[in-house]
């Protein structure tokens, strides 16, 4: 896997969701890895356990996660003679109590997730040193209950605090007018009084501290002394059997290291799966089909980046062809289609639930690469063009009938006809190796070759030509336009650059069209006239200054001579336009040529758009070119020359409208 095209495509954004819903350390490591895998079984078990927990959450129930505080370090320092203290052994008992209720939570949920409900039955909840713990910690401090030793001391120490007590009330008393003000307080863990700097000699006893003006002394009285002596040695035993017990406990807890260990990695499982779910629930994510060959099928898919919002998406690769070419205008959605498609596999193959309807399904890819963006880098001194080849590279190196390959804007960044030459020998050597490729493109000789190829499709992005906006829908079957000067107008250029721009397309294009069939001899009737079309509405509109958007192409002025075989019409029930292939009949009907079809329509309800005559400038010109097939030309050219055994033509009957 490419890491590089994960980040173009993404991908490092879901992930970084992924870790933000994680709620303990090991849980979030486990996100922290997340990554694609190639192995079928484990992307369907994955999935299974993000569509389990998905479900969890969506009944309503809170999954009994823990943050695992302290417990990761706590392992960490197992088996090296460690003596923990009370505060790092109550979080461990508090820990093994949310594995029991982690434990019983499982088991009430087997029918809706049986599969990460059978994970707990691995975890232990250690209920001997669970109660353990309980019985001698509490809030953090040794009970009295921890041992027999430690409750008689500690009797020693509330009797000799209660006797000092009631020696130092004595003391407030007996030396009132020496003091500051009448508190027993504490210093370095003794008994004092405050007493007046200059009446210290009236108090005897030992200075323990003085306050920070130095008109306080802090003296623990003489009457007192025996009894504090007293008081330290019983604390000095406390702290013995506090050691001894914390050992003991910690002892404990190391016999216990393996269980404590599997407890954490299922609980880290749980958090993770957890967190993979919850994120599929902010983007409404589904499980959606997992194919054993190498397929994509996604319908009404949305980017999960892009929310409720976006377009639905509807697209397919792998089935009837291996390679997509999307063509539109910018800003029409097809880099977001291309990042769709790739990033919905990186989620699949990483155990993520996708936001794809019903009958979507998605295949195993050992490779997913994406060209996407310019890719410029000045510190390894990358061009645009530099950067697309290093990728084009890679691609290359990879393609097989496990590759994805997703490039955008092919042909950019160097000179067009170097750029479409190299880009149609790219697409032919990734059809040979069998890789599923999409690509972007603005270059009618590439749309061409997807729509002579077998194995190839071109799709487009809507436009909506009376707005002037994207509709982002992807349309399989037929290339789009750019809509480059509509787009311009739309954003605000000056009318004198559009017009100039006008009057160099109508000068390119009055270049004469037999070259151009020469070179893509499987050129489509459609292609033809899209190379005429802003010509002749240019012309037209430089003489009538401009029409109006809703009135379809440019107004031609009408003319009585019938239609003639070759024609450009523009046909008004379908809004398109169409090459006549048979002149009117005694009844008025023409058929016309439309994307591929024959179909009839009466004289009346057409008119000519642009006359063969300029179309094809050579009155030699064979027009079996645009409406027979390269395999039927081929045939009679042959047939011309020799017989051929078996050698047919066929041509299928007209479509009737």
């Amino acid at each position: 896997m490419n890491e590089a095209s994960w980040k173009r495509l993404e991908f490092d954004k879901v992930k970084a969701g992924v870790v933000s819903m994680t709620v303990s350390p090991a849980g979030r490591l486990l996100a922290e890895r997340l990554a694609p895998s190639t192995k079928q079984r484990q992307v369907e078990a994955w999935l299974t356990e993000t569509e389990e927990a998905a479900s969890l959450l969506g009944s309503g129930a809170s999954i009994p996660l823990s943050a695992m505080e302290g417990i990761d370090p706590f392992l960490s320092l197992l088996g090296k003679g460690r003596i923990y203290n009370e505060q790092e052994l109550e979080q461990l008992s508090v820990w093994l109590t949310s594995v029991t209720q982690m434990k019983k939570y499982m088991h009430s949920k087997r029918d809706i997730a049986p599969t990460i409900a059978a994970y707990a039955e691995s975890m232990y909840d250690c209920p001997a040193l669970r109660e353990e713990l309980n019985r001698c910690i509490r809030y953090g401090i040794l009970t009295d209950q921890a041992s027999a030793d430690l409750a008689y001391i500690r009797r020693h120490i509330y009797a000799s605090e209660d006797k000092i007590q009631k020696k130092m009330e004595h003391a407030l008393n007996k030396y009132r007018t020496s003091l500051q003000e009448p508190v027993i307080s504490k210093r370095r863990d003794r008994f004092v009084i405050a007493v007046k700097r200059e009446l210290r000699k009236q108090v005897p006893g030992t200075v323990w501290d003085e306050s920070a003006s130095g008109q306080t002394l802090f003296v623990e009285p003489i009457d007192v002394a025996d009894l504090q002596v007293e008081l330290q040695q019983w604390k000095a035993e406390e702290e013995r059997e506090r050691t001894v017990i914390l050992a003991r406990l910690s002892e404990l807890a190391e016999s216990f290291s393996y269980e404590l260990k599997c407890n954490v990695e299922a609980m880290a499982s749980f958090d993770f799966i957890t967190a993979r779910a919850k994120l599929s629930r902010t983007y409404e994510g589904k499980k959606i089909s997992l194919s054993e060959k190498p397929v994509i099928r996604l319908k009404g898919a949305r980017h999960p980046l892009l929310g409720q919002d976006s377009v639905p998406l509807d697209v397919e690769l792998g089935y009837a062809w291996k390679q997509l070419i999307i063509t539109g205008p910018n800003t029409g959605g097809k880099t977001v289609t291309l990042k769709t498609i790739g990033l919905f596999v990186l989620m699949v193959q990483s155990g993520l639930l996708v936001p794809a309807g019903q009958g979507s399904e998605i295949g195993i890819f050992e490779h997913v690469i994406a060209d996407v963006g310019d890719g410029q880098s000045l510190e390894q001194s990358l061009s645009t063009f530099s950067s697309h080849i290093t990728v084009l590279k890679e691609m290359m190196i990879a393609a097989g009938p496990r590759a994805l390959l997703l490039l955008d804007e092919l042909a950019a960044g160097t000179d067009p006809t170097e750029g479409i030459a190299l880009s149609i020998a790219l697409l032919e050597q990734l059809l040979k190796r069998e890789a599923l490729a999409a690509a972007t493109t603005h270059f009618n000789e590439i749309k061409a070759f997807a729509a002579r190829t077998a194995g190839c499709q071109n799709g487009k992005m809507a436009f909506d030509a009376d707005t002037l906006k994207p509709l982002y829908r992807l349309e399989m079957g037929e290339a789009g336009d750019s809509h480059a000067f509509a787009i311009a107008r739309r954003f605000g250029l000056p009318e004198i650059v559009m017009l100039r721009a006008e009057e160099l397309l109508v000068r390119k294009e009055a270049s004469p069209l037999s070259e151009t069939l020469m070179e893509l001899p499987a050129m489509k009737a459609d292609d033809l006239i899209e190379a005429k079309a802003s010509s002749a509405v240019l012309e037209t509109s430089s003489s009538s200054k401009r029409t109006s958007a809703n009135d379809g192409p440019a107004q031609i002025k009408k003319t009585a001579k019938p239609f003639e075989k070759g024609d450009a019409v523009w046909i008004y029930p379908l809004k398109r336009m169409g090459v006549v292939f048979r002149p009117a009949d005694e009844r008025g009907n023409v058929i016309v040529q439309v994307q591929g079809q024959k179909l009839t329509f009466n004289h009346k309800r057409m008119k000519l758009y642009i006359a063969k005559t300029k179309l094809y400038p050579d009155e030699q010109y064979d027009l079996d070119i645009v409406f027979e097939s390269v395999e039927n030309r081929k045939a009679r050219k042959l047939m011309n020359r020799k017989h051929v055994e078996g050698l047919t033509i066929v041509t299928p009957e007209e479509d009737i409208y």
